[in-house]
């Protein structure tokens, strides 16, 4: 490997942050199994906040965030692994507590690390990222509890995100009929490339006044948005049917009541792909590279960007403005 490699590095600076491209050495990565050359990385929320001071993610510095990596492991210690496997590395403590992604090279716990499925490159890997992971996590479940093509209509709100992108475009490959909640208008023609039957606006899910029961429109969500938006959801899911929850950008209070649970039974399932056990990890990425995978990799990725760029695609993702999937290519 280079004797020295470029990295995204975020250092405190009073009450304030700096990110930069710096030059670092492998001395300067946090201890662990083995070493990975990053091919791509992704760009999540997550991210975003790691890349601010108020953040709440980072809680010491300096700092390489980066939640999504993949790429070619150059040295192990790990048994499991050898020089040129091609892998895949999301969640745990990496881009958190752990130097992420945004580094042209890494240095992983083995116990973090996917070899990577036939069905996938290194760039679909990272389109896909912790948000599609998340995406596929939430269809699964569903799936565990009972959702079948036949049950009617799939909300999937956050539509335009990451894992609502992705989730529309599993979901259409699986056969389902998606219903897909946004407050873009300019994205529609968007949406339905993916794979959406039908979009509604943000007030059609949620208009300010949240009922106990209300009509049922739905056989099941994914929902990374949380707060009122789900509490409403819960009212509109048909009995016995199955909300995802993986996100709370629209808060984290949820003011419903028991009465969609326990008169149409509606199961509220929580979506954690942080600590989800290996085991399950790696078959889900396999379904990710099968069944799961998306038919036009091409569709979900808004552009694909080098290191340099990075603090401008932070900022936007942050600010909302980003539409479907911002990749990394070192």
């Amino acid at each position: 490997m280079k004797e020295t490699f470029k990295a995204l590095v975020i250092r405190e600076q009073g009450e304030e942050v700096s990110r930069n491209i710096e030059h670092l050495s492998l001395s300067d990565l946090p201890e662990g199994d083995v070493v990975v050359k990053v091919a791509y990385s992704g760009v999540n929320y997550k991210d975003g906040l790691a890349s601010i001071k108020n953040g709440k993610i980072v809680s010491s510095y300096p700092f390489i965030p980066g939640i999504d990596l993949a790429g070619e492991v150059v040295s192990s210690k790990d048994e499991r692994f050898k020089e040129g496997d091609k892998v895949i590395a999301t969640s745990y403590e990496i881009g958190v507590s752990h130097f992420g992604g945004y580094s042209e090279y890494v240095r992983l716990h083995g116990d973090w690390i996917v070899p990577l499925p036939e069905g996938l490159t290194l760039k679909e890997a990272m389109i896909l990222g912790t948000a599609g992971f998340t995406a596929a996590l939430s269809v699964q479940r569903l799936e565990e509890n009972g959702l079948r093509e036949e049950n009617g209509d799939v909300l999937v709100t956050g539509a335009t995100g990451g894992v609502g992108s992705v989730a529309i475009a599993m979901l259409s490959k699986r056969g389902y009929t998606v219903v897909a909640s946004s407050g873009k208008e300019s994205q529609h023609e968007y949406l339905k490339s993916i794979g959406a039957s039908e979009i509604i606006s943000r007030e059609d899910v949620y208009n300010g006044k949240i009922k106990a029961l209300d009509k049922q429109k739905f056989a099941g969500a994914v929902d990374p948005v949380g707060g009122e938006v789900l509490a409403s959801i819960l009212s509109q899911i048909s009995y016995n049917g199955s909300v995802a929850v993986s996100g709370l950008t629209g808060g984290g209070k949820v003011p419903t009541s028991v009465y969609p649970f326990i008169l149409r039974g509606i199961n509220l399932l929580g979506i954690d792909s942080v600590y989800c056990p290996m085991e399950r990890r790696q078959k889900l990425w396999e379904r990710m590279g099968g069944d799961l995978k998306p038919q036009d990799f091409s569709k979900l990725v808004n552009k694909e960007i080098p290191l340099e760029d990075l603090p401008n695609a932070l900022d936007n993702i942050l600010q909302a403005k980003s539409t479907g999937r911002v990749i990394v290519k070192m």
